[in-house]
């Protein structure tokens, strides 16, 4: 992964859960649910979130997640191109909002931060009760 070498933007993301309310407003939204394995179906990651290092290993070695966060910075490069300019607002959306969707928020504000964009990181879900499914 590489950071961002596009024009610096104000970046606001947004990490959620779908099973707790329906998805925030967003330039771009990133539905992490159907293509990446979910840490809450491994009973000692469960009751962890993206805050604990094992989600964070586990999720970053999921088949694909690296590529979606390089492909995400290219997106924002794309769109601090764009004529419009404005802050840009990306979400990214798992079942409970605690694993995917909070490790890769996490990760590309790292990222984007690094390649000298304003980055504002809101985990909207992280520290809700795990939703039993």
């Amino acid at each position: 992964m590489t950071p961002s070498e596009g024009a610096p933007v104000n970046v606001e993301i947004v990490s959620f859960g779908y099973l707790h309310a329906a998805p925030p407003a967003a330039h771009l939204t990133l539905d992490l649910r159907s293509h990446f394995r979910d840490p809450h179906v491994s009973p000692e990651l469960r009751y962890l979130t993206a805050e604990d290092e094992p989600v964070r290993h586990a999720v970053l070695a999921t088949p694909g997640i690296v590529p979606l966060i390089t492909a995400t910075l290219l997106a924002v490069d794309a769109f601090a191109a764009g004529p419009g300019g404005g802050d840009l607002v990306i979400a990214m959306g798992c079942q409970g909002g605690r694993h995917r969707a909070a490790t890769v928020a996490r990760t590309l504000s790292l990222l984007l931060t690094g390649g000298g964009h304003t980055v504002t990181l809101h985990h909207r879900d992280l520290h809700k009760a795990v939703v039993n499914r």
